[in-house]
Formats: structure tokens, C-alpha cells, sequence
């Protein structure tokens, strides 16, 4: 999904988010808090990649782990552009209103907070589904700066943003570097590396304090918040647990979510058996098709078949599909039909922000009695 929303990328991404839900403890205290309850009113609840902390005339946005073993903290002070007082630190004036983003997740948290016309920059943008935004890319309003894995830094720094939203696996990325020394800020955004649903949408907070939106986004966030743990509820209600499998093969190697992982956490809140569930890690477990077929043969539902969106595509990848009796019932979903017209995956760019409707497709699907008249988003059968 990711750098930009390089298409395998994102495939691989999507087996490995982190999964659990659990509230940000510990938090560090500020030498300076606003005696408002701004400070509370707006705190992280469920995601453990970033705090904001509120000052009497700055706001600190702290980025704890924008990569996987990330070794240190990354702090940004914004000041806002209304403000008299400085910072006596280097600091980033905000809102902001022209910025590059390099994950097509950040394009829907703009967009929902009525700032999509802030992006100005964008490395792969065949990859944005938006219609909102393909519109400005057709209009010449948001610019291609790259191709595959690369960032054209000359684009970048002709264009002027006052920030680079960064995607980075390290911070040893020469694109960045370049950038830095011609002015260029880079906030890096982790939101992928999220252990729960309802922790990866709260990102949205991280693009409320750079868009001074902090009441918008902490609204937007509190209704899905409020509409996850509804479904959740709901799919209480059902007796049974159908069992799941999940993946596809990938270069002879089946990749499926560990049991930790973010989508196994979906499986679970959606009460359902995922028959990988016990295993350990929080990523992406890599079995051979033997493993696989000896467990999930007679698995109820298949969740997530990869790039393929037809059981004719499935089985000329490889006739073994057919061995599984979810193939032969028609119990097959896929995330990747819904696309945008540069063929980019709705799921991987919206999903992370709405996963109350993920869970509620998943609901509908495994327990369909659940939810009457509900037509699921994402998540559709094979053709």
C-alpha cells in the first residue's frame, strides 16, 4: 500500500498490521499544560504510534514508531500561523495548507476533514481510487512525484510544501535527506503499523493537529469509534463462530495474518474462528500449501483472496485452489474488487479509516442474519 500505495506493497501490508486493542498508558506529561481540558478533551486513546501533547501556544506532535523497530522518538512542534509567540525550537507553522503525502491512507483522512485540496503531491498517484481526488489530478491541481519506489525530489522541492508526509520502512532514505537539507520538512506517519482496527483510524488526530481540526477529527474519530464497538455487540449475538481461512499463495509461500495481527483482531471482533487465531506474531505468518490445506480443507468462509476477484483467476493462478471446500461452496471474499479508474484498491486506501464498515461486511458475511438489509462495502464475493 505503501510508498507510495506501490500495489504488492500494499498486498504485503495488508498480512501485516499489528493487532490488540489497548489504550495509550504511561503518557508523558508536559513542562507546560494548557489548563483547558484541550489536553483531555482530545487524548489518544487506542493508538500507540503518536501522542499530541497541548501547550499554551504550541502543540508537540510525537511520532514513537514510524518504523518497525524504530529506536527514537520524533517530535515536531506547530505553531499556529495565527500566533505572535515563537518557539524557541525549530517549529512547523499550521494549518497546514500544501503538503506531499506518499500513502493513499492519507488521502482520505484529508478528505474527511474537508483539507483534500492541501495535497499538492503525490509519488504513484495512479494508485488513488478518490474520485474527489482523481478529479484534481486530472485538473493538473495534485502532481505526480515519482514512479514505484522512487521520489522525485527535484518535483518535490519545485512544488514548496510546507511538509512531506513520510512512509518509510527506516530513516536511511536519501529522497528524505535531500529534502531536509533544501528546507523541506518530513513528518513521518506509522499509521500502518498500528496494532488495532480502532488504532490505525485514530490517525486521523494526527491530521487534525497539522490541519488545526483537532475538534473535527476528534468528532469524526468518536463516531467511528462508537460505530465499531456497536458491531461488535452485534456479532456477540451469534451462537456460532463460523471457522475462517485466510491468504493466498505468494511466490510458492502461503501468506496468511498471525494470530496477533490486525486482521486476526477483525475475525475475532467479528466472533468468528479464524483457524490461525492461537498462532503467534503480529505480522504475517508464511506456511506452505500442504500446512494450510491439511487445516483449512473444510473452512467455512475464505477471507481475502489477495489480487484475484474471480474463482476463474483463483484457480488458473493454481488448480489447488479447488481443494478447499470454500472454493467449491462459493464461500470466497475478496477485498479488491471496488478500484479506482488508475486501478488502485478502495479497501487499501479507505479501509484503515472506516473499520467499522470492514467489521460490519464481515458481520453480514459470516453471520448474515445479523445485520438485515445491510449491503457490505469492502468485502465481496469472487465472481
Amino acid at each position: 500500500m505503501r510508498f507510495s500505495s506501490h500495489f504488492w506493497l500494499s498486498l504485503l501490508l495488508f498480512f501485516s498490521i499489528l493487532a490488540s486493542f489497548s489504550s495509550c498508558e504511561n503518557e508523558r506529561k508536559p513542562d507546560r499544560v494548557v489548563e483547558k481540558k484541550r489536553s483531555t478533551d482530545y487524548r489518544i486513546k487506542y493508538a500507540k504510534g503518536f501522542d499530541i501533547q497541548y501547550f499554551k501556544s504550541s502543540v508537540k506532535l510525537i511520532i514513537k514508531s514510524p518504523f518497525p523497530d524504530s529506536k527514537q522518538d520524533y517530535i515536531y512542534t506547530l505553531i499556529k500561523k495565527t500566533s505572535r509567540e515563537k518557539s524557541e525550537q525549530e517549529s512547523i507553522e499550521i494549518p497546514l495548507e500544501k503538503i506531499v503525502a506518499t500513502s493513499t491512507t492519507h488521502v482520505p483522512m484529508l478528505e474527511i476533514l474537508g483539507a483534500g485540496d492541501v495535497l499538492v503531491g503525490f509519488p504513484n498517484a495512479d494508485y488513488i481510487a478518490s474520485p474527489e481526488t482523481r478529479k484534481r489530478i486530472d485538473q493538473g491541481k495534485l502532481i505526480d512525484i515519482g514512479k514505484d519506489m522512487g521520489l522525485n525530489t527535484e518535483m518535490v522541492i519545485a512544488l514548496q510544501p510546507e511538509v512531506v508526509i513520510g512512509f518509510a520502512l527506516d530513516d536511511s532514505d536519501k529522497a528524505y535527506s535531500t529534502l531536509r537539507k533544501n528546507g523541506i520538512p518530513i513528518i513521518f506517519n506509522g499509521d500502518w503499523l498500528e496494532e488495532t482496527p480502532l488504532g490505525r483510524a485514530e490517525w486521523i488526530k494526527f491530521f487534525g493537529a497539522l490541519l488545526d481540526r483537532d475538534k473535527e477529527a476528534d468528532s469524526i474519530f468518536n463516531q467511528i469509534e462508537k460505530e465499531y464497538l456497536k458491531a461488535c455487540e452485534i456479532a456477540k449475538q451469534s451462537k456460532r463462530a463460523p471457522t475462517i481461512m485466510s491468504g493466498i499463495l505468494f511466490k510458492d509461500q502461503w501468506n496468511l495474518p498471525a494470530g496477533e495481527s490486525f486482521t486476526a483482531r477483525l475475525y475475532r471482533d467479528a466472533n468468528t474462528n479464524y483457524l490461525w487465531k492461537d498462532s503467534e506474531g503480529q505480522g504475517s505468518l508464511v506456511l506452505n500449501f500442504e500446512s494450510v490445506l491439511d487445516r483449512a480443507r473444510e473452512a467455512d468462509f475464505w477471507i481475502g483472496s489477495g489480487i484475484y476477484t474471480s474463482r476463474e483467476d483463483l484457480i488458473e493462478a493454481n488448480g489447488h485452489y479447488a481443494e478447499f471446500s470454500a472454493f467449491d461452496e462459493n464461500r470466497i471474499y475478496t477485498f479488491s474488487k471496488r478500484k479506482g479508474s488508475g486501478g488502485g484498491i478502495v479497501y487499501f486506501e479507505l479501509g484503515p479509516l472506516q473499520p467499522h464498515i470492514v467489521l460490519k461486511d464481515l458481520i453480514k458475511v459470516t453471520h448474515p442474519d445479523l445485520l438485515p438489509g445491510y449491503e457490505p462495502f469492502f468485502l465481496q464475493p469472487l465472481d
